[in-house]
């Protein structure tokens, strides 16, 4: 059964763990050397020896491409992050076999609270602590599908959470129900879990799939599940922490400001209330923390919506090769085998309504760009695209949810392929266009060797 701890245990073997054994304050100090990490190695950071906590805290392992790839079994040339994880995706849709199985004999765990978790404080302006790598796991009472979200959340006491629930979320829509009815909504909140219960986590399926079954897929066998001990809660049996609560009806207290993943302060409003009627923990647990705005929150949340706003496209349009979703900058990139004149402004008008919160900007390119790099996909704009005939901005469209002002409305639409369409060649550097990228990696590579030579040579 794969955990999170035994999934840091697999990474630590191929030299990805750094582990830190110093005494570390939760309060900023370890969320500044995760950042440090991050723009270094950008590799895990395990911290043994967190003052005033029983557990060693983990960070960073979804901050990389790289083990992402890993993660979810891209399998070599011509594979991307993209169609494997849309592999996944298609087969949780139907599930042909079980995804969950159940232990009624899982054992009792110790029992904690939430003041000896080791909860970290991010930022200078933050409202407290804040659990931010926790899962919100809950069932839907008429159709019994399970809901995996993330959902940022302050630690006010023992007792009580406050979570910020995004409007659109299915999450959302389950509480509306609870609250209709004069019912709180009873779920778990669970911390440190394995890479497919986390991935499912960040994907949106249709309401009539269950994420479990994603998570079962990435994972390569059906979800451990137990009953949870005080509210008799569907819970996987792997989380290191679970926290059981209700999320009171009618109830909105302030929450925030808190440092949030597009480099601004969120600032305080009223969200959900969170009642803790209990937490559990493994016997050896690993805790799971996350800073806001870095690699291992924008990786994730880069994949999920790439894969979701490419399986829009490529059930319209063939040469579909693959899409890139840079989060913090609401862009997407979208890379094509142009087929016929037209094709690619058929595909970028497409894409800006694949998802609309993350495609303020949409950039449709050739295939002989790298999507994952913004500087490729804008030197395609450059050199291959008048901006007065190939950029389109289309008005009064709304964006991200979390926008009061009206900042993300709009789209910008940017044909950056080649003019003419299919069968039109280019030259990049002297060579084709099937080799271009390539090439300017080449030199780039043989510019960086040459400036790393002693002057004396």
């Amino acid at each position: 059964m794969k955990t999170f701890g035994s999934e840091i245990d697999e990474w630590r073997q191929r030299g990805e763990v750094i582990d830190i054994h110093a005494p570390v304050e939760r309060r900023f100090e370890a969320a500044a050397i995760t950042a440090e990490i991050q723009a270094t190695s950008n590799r895990i950071a395990v911290f043994h020896n967190v003052r005033g906590a029983s557990m060693p805290v983990a960070t960073n392992l979804y901050g990389s491409r790289r083990r992402l790839h890993a993660l979810v079994g891209v399998q070599g040339h011509g594979d991307t992050l993209c169609t494997s994880f849309d592999r996944h995706v298609q087969r949780c849709l139907a599930p042909t076999a079980p995804f969950v199985s159940w232990d009624a004999n899982a054992g009792e765990r110790p029992a904690t609270t939430l003041s000896r978790l080791p909860v970290l404080t991010y930022h200078e302006k933050d409202a407290g602590p804040y659990l931010t790598a926790g899962i919100v796991i809950a069932r839907d009472p008429e159709t019994g599908i399970h809901n995996l979200s993330f959902h940022r959340a302050m630690v006010v006491s023992d007792t009580e959470l406050r979570i910020s629930i995004g409007p659109r979320h299915d999450l959302a829509a389950l509480q509306r129900a609870a609250e209709e009815g004069g019912r709180a909504l009873e779920v778990a909140l669970l911390v440190g879990v394995s890479s497919g219960l986390f991935l499912a986590a960040c994907t949106s399926l249709p309401r009539d799939s269950d994420e479990l079954a994603l998570a079962a897929s990435i994972d390569g066998a059906p979800v451990a599940m137990r009953k949870s001990p005080v509210l008799g809660l569907d819970v996987p049996i792997a989380a290191e922490i679970v926290i059981e609560g209700r999320i009171l009806a009618n109830e909105r207290r302030p929450e925030a400001p808190f440092g949030e993943w597009m480099g601004y302060y969120v600032e305080e409003k009223q969200s959900h209330v969170f009642e803790v009627v209990g937490v559990d923990r493994a016997p050896e647990p690993l805790f799971h923390a996350l800073v806001c705005g870095s690699n291992e929150d924008l990786r994730p949340l880069e994949l999920a919506t790439s894969a979701r706003i490419f399986n829009a496209l490529r059930r319209q349009f063939d040469g579909i090769l693959d899409v890139v979703c840079f989060p913090t900058m609401l862009c997407t990139a979208v890379r094509i085998r142009q087929a016929y004149e037209g094709h690619a402004r058929q595909v970028l008008l497409a894409a800006v309504t694949a998802h609309f919160m993350y495609s303020k900007i949409c950039i449709v390119v050739d295939e002989d760009v790298d999507v994952h790099d913004l500087s490729d996909v804008l030197w395609a704009y450059a050199t291959r695209a008048r901006p007065d005939e190939r950029t389109q901005v289309l008005g009064n469209l709304p964006g991200f949810f979390r926008d009061p002002h009206k900042d993300h409305w709009g789209r910008l639409a940017l044909d950056a392929t080649i003019h003419g369409g299919a069968g039109r060649s280019s030259v990049a550097n002297g060579f084709p266009a099937a080799t271009g990228s390539t090439w300017r990696r080449f030199l780039a590579t043989r510019q960086i060797q040459r400036d790393a030579e002693p002057a004396s040579r």
